[in-house]
């Protein structure tokens, strides 16, 4: 017995599941709906990129502003300094008969004028060089000791007291080192000539010891010590506390931790600190012209009494100085201010290269 097929009415609209041919039926087929078409979907709603930049307030500009400014103001006051200097120091230097880099005497208010600036330049240098190298290493073992070894209240303390030598007014250490270390220094100087006078350095020669460019020195060291030593100890006390207990964790002592995880990290900011000091010494006036002899002379004894620097020069003979005197006085204080920027400059190259060891920038 045979069954008739369902008739097109009955088979239903195409698509709806049941089979149109009985072919397909008895096979299993079923057809499937037709694909919706993209423009039958409903629009997709796209959330808008988020601004790359952050909203910046007015506040923020406001200071943004403000620290361009400073930035820049400070380019232009340098520029209009060094401006002062080459304008003021021009007409001496058109008058002088001696060369200015090579001439030793300083003869500035007399006529014809011959005046030179390498005795004063030497005695600026190695006074400021040797202060540094008796401050340094102290300042650095006050720093570690406050940092790392000294208990918290000794610490604070001895903080306090080292920051207060900076606030000591620059005539007191002249007067000091002029009346009270000058005549208790001469022992020393002469037992350094005694002992150490195959050095050339400590030889005095034919001249006694006296007010010399060594007890300038110390002044200037005592000056810039606090300096030094408060941003050795800054710098000493932002170690990570990692680096100093995984040195202490692998067995090193706490001098072979200071040597391997503290020192090595503040060394950038050691040398900034001398550097900063070595500015300091260089450009100190009223300590250096009251303990130094004010001579012209360039000489390696550091023992005898002769030397002078062009800070303590400007400020012996600017009183007495007529206008091509000023002039040349001026112009030494342009070398001062060209020998510092190239020291910072040097200062700041060093520090760069020393970044490798505290993973920051100085």
């Amino acid at each position: 017995m045979t069954t008739e097929p369902d008739s097109p009415a009955d088979a239903g609209p195409r698509g709806t599941g049941s089979p149109e041919d009985p072919a397909e039926a008895a096979a299993g087929v079923i057809a499937t709906p037709p694909a919706e078409t993209p423009g039958d979907l409903p629009p997709r709603e796209v959330a808008p990129a988020p601004d790359a930049r952050p909203k910046v307030g007015l506040a923020d500009a406001v200071f943004k502003n403000l620290t361009r400014t400073a930035g820049i103001g400070l380019l232009v006051l340098i520029a209009l300094i060094a401006a002062f200097l080459v304008i003021r120091a021009w007409d001496a230097l058109g008058a002088n008969e001696g060369n200015f880099l090579t001439t030793e005497e300083w003869r500035a208010n007399a006529t014809p004028p011959v005046f030179g600036v390498a005795a004063l330049l030497f005695g600026t240098l190695i006074t400021a060089v040797i202060a540094l190298v008796i401050a340094v290493p102290v300042a650095v073992g006050i720093a570690l000791f406050i940092t790392i070894y000294a208990p918290r209240r000794i610490a604070a303390s001895l903080g306090y007291i080292v920051d207060l030598l900076a606030a000591v007014p620059s005539v007191i250490y002249g007067l000091w080192g002029l009346l009270v270390l000058a005549p208790h220094f001469n022992g020393t100087q002469s037992w350094l000539n005694d002992y150490l006078g195959w050095i050339p350095l400590f030889d005095t020669g034919e001249d006694t010891v006296g007010r010399s460019i060594l007890l300038a020195s110390v002044v200037l060291a005592i000056m810039i010590l606090p300096i030094v030593a408060a941003i050795s100890r800054e710098v000493f006390s932002q170690v990570p506390i990692t680096h100093r207990e995984a040195a202490l964790a692998l067995g090193a002592t706490r001098w072979e931790m200071i040597r391997t995880a503290v020192i090595p990290y503040g060394k950038p900011g050691v040398i900034s600190a001398s550097m900063l000091g070595l500015g300091r010494a260089m450009g100190e006036t009223i300590a250096v012209a009251l303990v130094l002899p004010a001579s012209f002379d360039i000489s390696w004894h550091i023992l005898a009494p002769t030397g002078n620097t062009i800070a303590a020069n400007v400020a012996n003979g600017f009183g007495e100085a007529n206008d091509v005197g000023r002039g040349a006085l001026i112009a030494s204080g342009l070398v001062l201010f060209v020998v510092t920027m190239v020291v910072n400059m040097i200062a700041r190259a060093v520090i760069a290269r020393r970044r490798e060891f505290s993973g920051r920038a100085a």
